[in-house]
This record gives C-alpha cells, structure tokens and sequence, in this order.
C-alpha cells in the first residue's frame, strides 16, 4: 500500500511538502501540487483522513443527538445527515439522550471531546439544559428551535393548521387533535396552529399527551369517540395507525364514519381515499441540518457563527374521494 512517503519520493520533494499539497495546496506553487497529485493518483494513495483532521485540530468526527431509536421519525435524519458528512469526509456517531435532565450535560461534555459538533434532536429537552449541553461546541439543532441556536426544523405547524382548515372546509364542524408527547416542543407548535385555525370556525378537543406509537393510537380511541369529532388529526402516523385499528374495531369506518390524518405510507398502504396526509422529508431536514453543521465547524475560531432558524416546507395532500 502507499504511503505519503512513497509518494514523496515518487514526485521528488519532501514528505513535510507532499503533506501540503494534500491537504493545504494553497501554501504550495500550483507546479508542485500537480506533480503530487500526480504522484499520489499514480501509486493508488489514499490519504488517511482521521489523521489529517487530528493535525488540524479536529477529530473528523460528528454526534448526532437523539432521544431514541425507537421513533422511525428520526431514521431517514440520521441517513440523510450521514450521507452528508460522508460526502464531506466526515464520520457520524450516534447517540440516544433525551436532555430532558441536567444529567445528560455531562454525557454530552464528555462526547464534545470526541468529536468536532453535534446535531441534537430533543423535542423534549429543557432550553437550559439543551444550551447549556452545546456550549463551546458548534451544534445544530433539528425540528427544534431555541434562540441564539441555529436550527433546521420541519415546518409541520403550518400544515397541521392547513390540515385543520382542510377539514372545516369539507364541511367538518367537530376535529379532534392527538398530541404527542409531554413537553415536545413539536406537539406545542402544532397544538396552537390547530386552535388558530378552528378558532370561531369549528369545534375542536385536544387530547393527549402521548407517546408516539401505535399503543397511543389504539388508548386514544375511547376517547376520540366520546368527543363526537368526525376528523381526527394526529400528532405523528403511528398514533393514526393504532387509533385507525381502534375505530375500526369499533364498528367505524375510516375513512367515512371518521376520517384520519397519516403520512403518504399509512394513506397509501391502507388505501384512505379522501384522507389527508403530510410528510416530512426527513432525509432533506438531515442534509440541511449537516450543511449547517459544516458552515459552524468551518466558521473562525472564537465567532458565534449563524444562529438563524431555517425552515423545512412539509406539503399537505389530500387523496382523492371516494
């Protein structure tokens, strides 16, 4: 196998140059950068990324953060993220806390010596305890939003109020909304869009909180029931999936008797002509994420860096009637 040395030797210069010319061409003549790569491209040398990266004081490593790898919603974010940091030369790690507790500060200062920045996804994290958890760090968060912390988050409140508005349009005069869980700052977002757009207009329950799961859908289904609504909007699609098997299994037909929110999978899969759906594209809110991520990891030394708050547009559909 190659190695730096050889290709040192190959294109006459020292190691010390060769090592510049990879990896900070600008600090040699263009004559000798050519003749490196050259070299390099003629032996077959792959340059050793980590140790590049440790002698510009990074680790080539990034963490994204994540409550739990138990909700698929942050499947395709991790994959998307992964793919970005990959197309950058970086590599990503994984790891599940809530920072929901001051507890995982410390978790979190030991990984920050690890690694180079975080991505942190914690729809339940006390603001203190998630700012205090990226200090001295560049992080990005994703489908959160504090201020002062760059961000890259699904903007699903403004199509849960579409969704809402959907309804009463159709003629709907009672909707019921299933939150998700305790302290998600996405079920709050979405909680007060739903309001907004019912307000004055039609009667609307909220219920909840519960997890996202399929468990939560079939326990909220008395519930739904007693409320008399005859549209249902739910927090997340597992929670439409469980309430769906719960209302069929009460002798109501969804759609039809009930119409339920989904994603375009569940409306798809189960074939719920005249139900509406949303999808977040959780591979794009992942690249986006990482983009910010690099922007911060690249900014100068000592820079607060951008601490925007970007916005994923998260489309409504509607499937055709029956």
């Amino acid at each position: 196998m190659a190695t730096l040395d050889h290709v040192a030797q190959h294109a006459g210069v020292s190691k010390a140059t060769a090592s510049r010319a990879l990896s900070k061409p600008s600090l040699v003549s263009p004559a000798t950068v050519a003749r490196v790569l050259d070299s390099a491209r003629e032996l077959g040398f792959v340059p050793n990324r980590t140790a590049q990266a440790l002698a510009g004081g990074r680790t080539g490593l990034v963490a994204i953060v994540v409550p739990t790898l138990e909700n698929s919603f942050f499947t395709p974010i991790i994959r998307g993220a992964q793919e970005q940091a990959a197309a950058s030369g970086l590599h990503l790690t994984i790891a599940v806390h809530g920072l929901d507790s001051p507890t995982d500060i410390a978790a979190l200062e030991t990984l920050s010596r690890q690694v180079d920045g975080f991505l942190i996804a914690a729809p339940r994290g006390d603001d203190d305890v998630v700012t205090a958890a990226t200090a001295g760090i560049p992080s990005v968060l994703i489908d959160r939003e504090i201020h002062g912390l760059p961000s890259v988050s699904a903007d699903t409140a403004t199509a849960f109020g579409q969704l809402a508005r959907g309804f009463i349009d159709r003629g709907h005069t009672s909707i019921a909304f299933v939150g998700g869980p305790d302290r998600s700052w996405q079920n709050a977002q979405r909680i007060t869009a739903v309001q907004d757009a019912a307000a004055g207009r039609c009667a609307l329950t909220v219920l909840g909180p519960y997890p996202a799961t399929v468990a939560s859908g079939v326990e909220a289904t008395e519930a739904v029931v007693a409320s008399g609504a005859t549209a249902v909007i739910s927090y997340a699609a597992s929670i439409s999936l469980g309430l769906i098997f719960g209302l069929n299994a009460r002798g109501l037909t969804v759609p039809g008797d009930v119409v339920v929110s989904a994603d375009d999978g569940v409306v798809g899969a189960l074939g719920l002509q005249g139900a509406p759906s949303i999808e977040v594209d959780g591979e794009e809110l992942g690249h986006l994420a990482m983009q910010r991520l690099l922007e911060q990891i690249g900014a100068p030394a000592g820079t607060a860096g951008d601490d925007t708050q970007a916005k994923l547009a998260v489309p409504v559909r509607w499937s055709a009637a029956r």
